[in-house]
């Protein structure tokens, strides 16, 4: 493969275990809406989780409409939107953490000075900026190098669709071959496959799910999206990066 200049990593339980925490605002929003439309499902936070894995809350209201077979007027889903940003975004201003392991790593991609380090998400801009802040990492990545599928494209979107990526590489001014994607869920893997972006895919946030669940996370994102290498934790990254590279 071509050598690799950019390290594009995704946010939410890649860099930061923000998904549990987004989700429990998401649940609450999202059974409010099945209310007003009259489906009797209610989701729990773990549950929405476990359903729409690396997708943005438009892309999840998107998904329920179709399941449940009901339109929302595209003002109302656009407010929900705002009050779900809204909320996340407290509680991840509150609670945020790294991912275990992260932190050092990124200091010592830093350091190296090797690669470019760019943030790469389906998420609000601004949740993913509070999420990197919150964490202290924020000054790995320049600013204009953290990119949204929500809010940094001139029609919002979601991952799988690829779209992201190949904006965040036309941006940075590097081929997609160049770059290397690190994504812990289907869909955002799928972005990555979909955008021809050699993968390394991630499995440690599925850790207190127990090792069955990593090893079928594992077994997906190796099988159906193509990653090189699979990281348990991040302390395996620099392996995983050198597997990726001698490919």
């Amino acid at each position: 493969m071509a050598p690799v200049k950019e390290i594009l990593f995704d946010c939410d339980n890649t860099l930061v275990l923000s998904e549990s925490l987004a989700f429990e605002a998401c649940a609450e929003l999202a059974n409010e809406i099945l209310q007003n439309y009259n489906v009797d499902k209610r989701f729990t936070g773990p549950e929405l989780l476990s359903t729409f894995v690396g997708q943005n809350f438009r892309g999840m209201m998107v998904g329920l409409q179709s399941k449940y077979n009901f339109s929302m007027p595209e003002q109302q889903l656009e407010d929900f939107v705002q009050r779900e940003l809204g909320a996340v975004i407290a509680k991840l201003n509150e609670k945020a953490q790294p991912c275990e392991g992260v932190m050092p790593e990124l200091e010592k991609l830093k350091k190296s000075g090797k690669y470019g380090l760019a943030v790469v998400s389906s998420s609000a801009l601004s949740r993913v900026v509070a999420s990197i802040k919150k964490t202290e990492m924020d000054h790995y990545f320049p600013q204009d190098h953290v990119f949204s599928a929500a809010t940094s494209l001139p029609t919002p979107t979601s991952k799988p669709n690829p779209a992201i990526y190949l904006h965040a590489c036309k941006v940075i001014g590097v081929e997609p071959s160049e770059c290397v994607a690190i994504e812990d869920s289907r869909s955002g893997a799928t972005a990555a496959k979909n955008a021809k972006i050699p993968l390394i895919g991630y499995v440690g946030p599925y850790a207190e799910e127990g090792k069955e669940k990593q090893e079928s996370i594992a077994k997906m994102l190796s099988e159906e999206c193509g990653a090189i290498a699979i990281m348990w934790h991040w302390m395996e990254f620099e392996e995983c990066l050198r597997k990726v590279e001698a490919s």
